[in-house]
């Protein structure tokens, strides 16, 4: 027997290695057009005697466990006093343990005093993974994301406050190609004024029964091709001035990157020239994994 997971489980990639624990089930927000990861779960906040439960059946098979990701889309959500709970929780079970990270929409940090923030720091939360996708702000409304830029800016700027590592992501071509510099640019200068400590850039790939598929279907959304992807990037990397751990290495990319900016700089606008040239990409068929 193994911990029960309620519909399919999504996880951060530097979370490969960590135990999964559910504390939330889907996600508080669950709106965004793009993302079709929770559409068939109800939310609700997992209560700490059922989490107790999945802990007792992961320790008969798990025993030096030194990460745990809890998931689902925004555990983040929970009361900072049951969050706490839970965190002392885990520790106190699996003595090895080293680091507890969590996804958050922006929402829930906002929500979020920083001193709040700090609390969880001090009882073990070690990282928190957020979705930026977008600093355009016709664009984070057009997706549905459900914040505007300031107010993003602000809820990744409480958890650098806070002194907890942040884990961002952005999304390449979710504006399509008449958006596709501005939402580079502006991208990049959200993260500026935020600073995370790691930027993540996926490229987007569209999902069967989401809102944008549906727009896609219908001709009133384009994808960008792959060389224009790639343009998108380089304007992103061009623009970023924030000290931070940059990388484009997920499935859906067209070609791995990955380096510390701005000393690294250079180098990633290079490789991205050369792919251009050469047209070395990623086939179609491998971005599906």
């Amino acid at each position: 027997m193994v911990p029960m997971y309620e519909g399919s489980i999504w996880r951060p990639p530097s979370e490969a290695r960590s135990l999964i624990l559910q504390a939330t089930i889907g996600c508080s927000n669950n709106t965004c057009t793009f993302c079709g990861s929770y559409k068939s779960k109800k939310f609700r906040i997992k209560s700490l005697a059922n989490l107790k439960e999945d802990v007792a059946v992961a320790k008969a098979y798990y025993r030096n466990v030194r990460r745990i990701f809890l998931a689902d889309g925004d555990a983040l959500v929970m009361k900072t006093s049951q969050f706490i709970e839970t965190l002392d929780y885990l520790y106190e079970e699996f003595p090895n343990l080293e680091r507890v990270g969590a996804y958050a929409c922006p929402q829930n940090l906002l929500q979020k005093s920083v001193d709040e923030l700090q609390m969880l720091q001090d009882h073990g939360l070690g990282i928190i993974y957020l979705g930026v996708e977008t600093g355009l702000e016709s664009l984070l409304e057009k997706v549905r994301k459900g914040v505007t830029r300031n107010e993003m800016r602000e809820a990744g700027s409480k958890v650098v406050t806070a002194g907890i590592p942040l884990s961002v992501t952005i999304i390449i071509g979710l504006g399509g190609p008449d958006l596709s510099e501005s939402h580079a640019r502006e991208t990049a200068s959200l993260l500026n004024s935020m600073s995370p400590d790691y930027v993540g850039a996926l490229t987007l790939m569209l999902v069967e029964g989401t809102d944008l598929y549906t727009e896609y279907g219908n001709g009133q959304f384009h994808l960008l091709a792959p060389e224009e992807t790639l343009r998108e990037l380089y304007w992103l990397i061009e623009s970023l001035e924030c000290t931070t751990m940059f990388r484009s290495n997920h499935a859906s990319n067209y070609i791995p990157l990955g380096g510390d900016l701005p000393q690294d700089k250079s180098r990633l606008l290079q490789e991205i020239k050369t792919a251009l040239k050469t047209g070395n990409l990623k086939s179609e068929y491998l971005r599906g994994l």
